[in-house]
């Protein structure tokens, strides 16, 4: 066959692969969000949910889920950022990175919900934490530490060398190297890899059941007080997130529209996603030029 018609052939599966993967996610994202649009009002985004009547909302739940996400990722992210850059510049080639880096690979294997079971012997057994906003997020960064670790790690070794080079001709040290020349250069990988972790933090279910918990206490949203149990700032409280809520009302089946509720949460969860995804790729290449002053 002519090189040239292989070539063409090939390049035209790759594109229909890649179509088809598009078609399949906006199938998918068309699907919930039709049928979930027409169900979210203000209303509905502010409200606390109802578990025998109708009219409820996701306002807690949706509340829980975000304040959620930012305990897990300030939690997760100093240690993985820390984990990636020793990984990449520092740790040498031997048994014990070796090591290391097969845990990270079975730690980034295992089912959520033994994520979730662990978290609940650990935290909220053994520590005495209860079902609380701490205990989720502590589970929640055993199950984002691997992904989030591996990502940093491989936008890191993928800053040529010469780079590091140019660093150390100027006098740097290492440390100021990896901090002001690799690290910055790194941000949209590094970016990326806190966006697919954040999808994962958001979305999760499993997990929380068994550390967050599966109820939402009244909130007090003047209350900023975090010792106080009724503050939404309290991270020693119950908090049924979004995913969870979805799941529960799905499997328990006690409120009279329970579809409807279903339905609208599940878009809810799809927007905030692609919004948290679409203003963290922008605020992303802002951060890099501005530390790296490129246009």
């Amino acid at each position: 066959m002519n090189p040239k018609k292989a070539d063409k052939i090939a390049t035209g599966i790759l594109y229909g692969i890649a179509g088809f993967v598009v078609l399949v996610l906006a199938a998918l994202l068309g699907y919930i969000l039709v049928r979930g649009l027409p169900h979210i009002s203000w209303q509905f985004l502010t409200t606390p949910a109802k578990s025998f009547s109708s009219g409820g909302g996701v306002g807690i739940q949706l509340f829980n889920s975000f304040y959620l996400l930012l305990l897990t990722l300030l939690i997760s992210f100093p240690i993985s950022l820390g984990a990636g850059i020793w990984l990449s510049e520092y740790a040498k080639n031997n048994w014990v990175t070796t090591v290391i880096r097969t845990s990270v690979e079975i730690l980034s294997s295992l089912p959520s919900v033994v994520v979730g079971l662990f978290g609940f012997l650990i935290f909220v057994v053994q520590f005495n934490f209860g079902f609380s906003i701490l205990s989720g997020a502590l589970a929640l960064t055993f199950f984002n530490l691997p992904l989030l670790t591996r990502s940093i790690e491989e936008s890191l070794r993928a800053i040529p060398y010469s780079q590091r080079e140019a660093g150390f001709s100027l006098g740097l040290s290492r440390w100021e190297t990896v901090t002001r020349v690799v690290v910055p250069d790194a941000v949209p990988g590094i970016l990326t890899g806190v966006i697919l972790s954040a999808g994962r933090i958001f979305g999760e279910a499993a997990a929380l059941i068994y550390t967050a918990g599966q109820s939402a206490p009244a909130l007090d949203f003047t209350n900023w007080n975090p010792a106080n149990i009724a503050s939404p700032l309290n991270p020693m409280r119950p908090a049924e997130t979004l995913a969870v809520h979805i799941w529960k009302i799905n499997s328990e089946g006690i409120m009279p529209d329970a579809s409807a509720v279903s339905a609208g949460a599940s878009a809810v969860l799809i927007i905030a996603v692609l919004l948290f995804n679409f203003l963290a790729r922008f605020g992303g290449k802002a951060l890099y030029r501005k530390i790296t002053s490129s246009k």
